[in-house]
């Protein structure tokens, strides 16, 4: 391999790195917390703290009065069935507002529980991973999807950079100089998860292809009056029909969800999803669970409202089902508890690499002369990207127990998130360098602060969550205490690297007087 090619790769790797490091941090820290976010929703959801009866209840008794209770007039309403990662109902339907709505019911008896007040993580962290909330003109998935493409490119100029990939996989000197011990951070959390990396950022694109590669299914569909509708309907399976403008009854859900195991051959039906409703041409969606296979399957049943009757099945064809392979990989819906905590160490792994390379981007580039202005942006914007969005996200789960029930409640939590994430941008504008260490402290104090008021305001504190076998809230707590404990350990070597630098920048300011 020629050096000019190298040299070549060597720049990219930099500048790519540096101008969308801090977007990459954001979309792989969302992503690894959504690995766990029906966990973290039990966490933040003390009420759906329950367990999978063996016989769930009858819908048509238990759910069915209920959830036309409270959906009321809305044109649509969906029920998801209790599983071991949401084990309650899950009630979804449109306000007279047009506000989207979650309410959940007991699993055991279709009773209604308490408002949880909150999106949770699904609701939040989830979308967040690829959308970043921008909905205007789909701007956030544009973004997340530039993110991607710059980041295989990053992960293949790695690749042509490294000559010593073998003994990077080995090399971690932590006593060594802050530069020499974060490149080997850098180029360990690289190598080590680096099949995950491109895995999972490959199918994130994958994923999104009818955003990003339109023409893909815009060509093949030009003929059709509705082209968009006609590729969704042969893609995913989407049915439709309009309303008949005459009021009608629901025949037996229990007896549909039924007929679709049949005919999926003991496939669990997850999603029950009424289209309008009270109507005479009232149907029925019921989706099949993806957590017993590796990809998200398509499958999918839709049913006559009135007489249950089958009018339509829909399964993935070859092309789909290997896009929704694909997709399965990326999502991890599956039932595998293993593989979902290797996901997240991965995940988290792919976030210390990217702080890693800024950091030591800014290590070999402070006191150069001419760069002042350039480093003092970028760190500002690094701090606030990786600490800031720690700080925003502990945050985020401390306004969850502590605000108090009210109107949009959901909406203040985001708020705080949003707002504590601002402060810390404006803190490391304001601090500089010094940042990095009030803000690992901060993320220790925060960690903390959540687990004890878990345990003040629920009563299920650790061992309790432990004893009664509640791994979900057990899980999010231990991860707490362990990021408090990591955030105190980098907080005390950030202090002793800066008492290091202190007398070496007294003696170049004695030397210059």
């Amino acid at each position: 391999m020629s050096s000019q090619l190298r040299q070549g790769m060597v720049w990219l790797h930099t500048w790519a790195g540096v101008a969308i490091g801090a977007l990459l941090f954001v979309i792989f820290w969302m992503g690894t917390l959504s690995v766990f976010d029906r966990e973290i929703d039990r966490w933040m959801m003390p009420a759906t703290r329950l367990s999978v009866p063996a016989q769930l209840p009858s819908l048509d008794a238990t759910v069915l009065p209920v959830a036309e209770r409270l959906a009321g007039a809305a044109p649509r309403w969906s029920i998801r069935l209790p599983d071991e990662r949401t084990p309650v109902f899950e009630l979804r339907y449109t306000d007279g507002a047009g506000r989207d709505v979650r309410r959940h019911l007991d699993p055991a008896t279709g009773a209604l529980l308490p408002d949880a007040g909150s999106v949770g993580a699904n609701g939040f962290f989830f979308p967040f991973h690829f959308s970043l909330h921008l909905r205007a003109a789909r701007l956030g998935y544009w973004l997340v999807g530039v993110a991607g493409m710059a980041m295989l490119l990053l992960l293949i100029s790695g690749v042509i950079v490294h000559r010593r990939m073998f003994t990077d996989f080995f090399t971690f000197r932590p006593r060594r100089a802050l530069p020499r011990a974060t490149l080997d951070l850098h180029n360990l959390t690289g190598v080590l998860a680096l099949p995950f990396h491109f895995v999972v950022t490959l199918s994130g694109l994958v994923i999104f292809f009818s955003i990003y590669f339109p023409v893909a299914w815009q060509f093949a569909f030009a003929d059709d009056a509705r082209p968009k509708l006609a590729f969704e309907r042969e893609a995913f399976g989407r049915w439709q029909r309009p309303k008949a403008g005459e009021p009608g009854a629901l025949a037996s859900l229990d007896a549909m969800l039924a007929t679709a195991r049949a005919q999926w051959q003991g496939g669990r039906p997850y999603l029950v999803r009424i289209m309008h409703p009270r109507d005479a041409a009232a149907y029925v969606e019921v989706r099949r669970s993806v957590a017993g296979e590796v990809g998200m399957n398509l499958d999918i049943i839709h049913f006559d409202g009135a007489s249950g009757a089958v009018l339509q099945r829909h399964t993935a064809q070859p092309v789909m089902a290997v896009q929704r392979f694909v997709a399965g990989l990326h999502f991890i819906q599956f039932r595998h508890g293993l593989l979902r905590a290797l996901y997240f160490v991965a995940g988290l792994s792919g976030c210390v690499m990217i702080v890693t390379g800024l950091l030591f981007w800014l290590q070999a580039r402070r006191g150069r002369r001419g760069s002042a202005h350039r480093v003092r942006v970028v760190e500002a914007v690094t701090v606030a990207a990786t600490c800031g969005t720690l700080v925003a996200t502990l945050a985020f789960l401390i306004a969850n127990r502590l605000l108090p029930d009210m109107p949009a409640r959901a909406t203040a939590e985001m708020q705080v998130f949003f707002a504590a994430w601002a402060v810390a941008l404006a803190h490391a504008a304001c601090r500089g360098q010094r940042a990095w260490r009030a803000q690992s402290w901060a993320i220790g104090a925060l960690a903390l602060a959540a687990v004890v008021l878990n345990a003040l305001t629920t009563g299920d504190h650790l061992a309790a969550t432990l004893a009664d076998g509640q791994w979900a809230v057990a899980g999010v707590d231990g991860a707490l205490l362990v990021i408090a404990v990591v955030a105190t350990m980098v907080t005390r070597r950030l202090g002793r690297v800066v008492q290091a630098e202190a007398p070496a920048a007294s003696a170049t300011g004695a030397g210059g007087g």
